[in-house]
């Protein structure tokens, strides 16, 4: 097999890599679809909704990367500062098109092999543990099926909790948690979409309107301005300092989607840069919002994960949060698509042409997603705890290991479908690199990433609660404590809030004539701590 980097000059002749035969197929079938009546209908089934080509992965890969991250980035710059945000985002991006690179080749390298062995694709979707099953066995498809399905689990948990976030600040009517049962209703509609062959129209319109979402939070930012008496303290706790970065390895390691999207390609050979350009695309959006929102907000979005939250209601604001529902929406798909290609496969449901009994077979696998959305509602913070703990192994340090085991005998190497690339010091380049992103990530990413977001993330379970009904939502003005029993209208008012150590504003409290005992006091201050001030702004 010749090798070198020909994946795409080889394209017109792509024998080499076993890949024509199912590829042509799917060409002539398209051709011949498009005659008689049915013509127009093919064309605009074609043009919406059977997606193949390397647009169709490009806007898959950059649509899939930034969601509702987006709008907790300004937040990992609060806990970073600006100068180590910026370069984290540089570095783990970089990092991240590596890894993608790496997955791409051993999906090619495990395609090829078995097309030789004359096994048909063609109602098959080839997820990422096959390929480690089929490159490097069992064990290692063990550990690929347990980091990479927990991960879309809970990537698909935060688009969830991320809807509801969201949409409370056009409609605070509903509090959060009720929200997500409404969300979670609507996001399983996904079970109808077959395949990332059907997300064309969604990809692109999932850009658009993330890049609407990030440009306005930018230009929104640079026109309020600094907030009166902003700070830029970060970093200020070590803890925190780790908890951002790991939500930024987060950000940068969306592609446990990668052999799913490869798969829905006609040419999947010419993956190859798709997810690096896909990234700089995305950093053209993330760098400038994060950046312009903690240059106005400062250290105010240590309380506030979700940068919407502090800019100023406007139609542009109601705006961009709908677009960003949409969005997620599509993101929430993207993640749990591969979930419901597993479940398929292990009630041997996958083969099957009946989109309906597919699609109620798929039903199980949202139900728990809904109840972990309920149950940890914590926005920003579950990112870097997913960072740390799963996306670390998934998608940076498995991949890595992978590559370097697959291609350790002199043999595999001169067999390989594709060679490392030259820039890259070919061999021995890419086992230097490989090293260094498995001995990173375990150690930053992992070790001291997971310590401080797991620190974190325990530390918003003891302030607000398991099953919290409204995370990070302001107290109501107009909901008061409870009356005091036999208390005579109160002679006088006090200011209209109060503000107590913990930061927290308070609605207006009556005084009560005469005062109640001192166990009242006490019993109606800690009754309405519990309600309302586990609500931090």
């Amino acid at each position: 097999m010749a090798a070198g980097g020909g994946g795409i000059a080889d394209e017109k002749g792509p024998e080499a890599f076993g890949l024509s035969r199912h590829v042509a197929e799917a060409e002539m079938e398209e051709e011949h679809a498009g005659g008689g009546e049915s013509s127009v209908k093919s064309k605009l089934s074609g043009l919406l909704w059977h997606g193949g080509s390397a647009y169709d992965a490009w806007f898959s890969c950059a649509s899939n990367q930034v969601a509702q991250v987006l709008l907790t980035l300004p937040y990992s710059f609060a806990q970073l500062g600006m100068l180590s945000g910026i370069l984290f985002q540089l570095f783990y991006g970089l990092l991240g098109s590596w890894t993608a690179y790496l997955i791409s080749i051993l999906y090619l390298e495990y395609r090829t092999r078995k097309e030789r062995d004359k096994v048909d694709f063609r109602n098959h979707v080839i997820q990422w543990f096959e390929v480690l099953d089929g490159l490097l066995g069992r064990h290692w498809r063990n550990a690929g099926l347990a980091f990479n399905c927990t991960f879309l689990l809970f990537g698909s948990v935060i688009q969830l909790i991320g809807c509801a976030s969201n949409i409370y600040y056009v409609n605070d009517r509903l509090d959060k948690r009720t929200w997500t049962y409404i969300f979670g209703a609507c996001c399983a509609t996904t079970v109808f979409i077959p395949s990332f062959h059907n997300y064309r129209v969604w990809s692109f319109l999932g850009l658009v309107m993330t890049t609407y979402t990030a440009w306005y939070i930018a230009v929104a930012s640079l026109l309020n301005g600094q907030v009166e008496g902003v700070a830029h303290s970060g970093p200020t706790r070590i803890v925190l300092y780790f908890t951002g970065a790991t939500n930024i390895l987060y950000t940068f390691g969306g592609h446990a989607v990668t052999v799913e999207i490869m798969h829905a390609m006609w040419r999947p050979q010419k993956f190859k840069s798709i997810y690096l350009l896909a990234t700089v695309y995305v950093l053209t959006l993330t760098l400038p919002s994060a950046a312009a929102a903690y240059w106005a907000f400062g250290d105010a979005l240590l309380t506030h994960s979700n940068a919407l939250a502090l800019l100023p209601r406007t139609a542009f604001r109601d705006a961009a949060v709908v677009l960003m529902l949409i969005h997620q929406f599509i993101t929430f798909g993207f993640a749990c698509t591969p979930l419901y290609f597993v479940w398929e496969k292990l009630i041997g449901l996958h083969d099957c042409r009946s989109l309906c009994k597919r699609a109620a077979a798929r039903l199980p696998v949202v139900v728990p997603i809904w109840f972990l959305a309920i149950i940890f509602p914590f926005f920003g913070p579950i990112n870097s705890a997913v960072g740390s703990l799963l996306v670390s192994f998934t998608v940076y340090i498995i991949p890595a290991l992978a590559h370097m085991v697959t291609f350790r005998s002199p043999q595999s190497r001169e067999n390989a479908v594709e060679r490392p690339p030259k820039f890259a010091g070919g061999w021995t380049g890419a086992y230097v690199i490989n090293s260094f992103v498995v001995a990173w990530v375990l150690v930053v990413g992992f070790g001291f990433g997971g310590w401080a977001s797991i620190t974190n993330f325990v530390q918003q379970v003891n302030t607000f609660g398991l099953f919290a009904k409204c995370y990070q939502c302001p107290p109501h003005l107009s909901a008061g404590p409870p009356p005091v029993p036999f208390a005579p209208a109160p002679a006088a008012m006090p200011p209209p809030t109060a503000f107590n150590a913990t930061g927290l504003f308070f609605p207006p409290v009556p005084s009560p004539a005469p005062a109640p005992s001192p166990m009242m006091n006490f019993f109606l201050r800690h009754h309405h701590h519990r309600h309302h001030g586990r609500h931090g702004l």
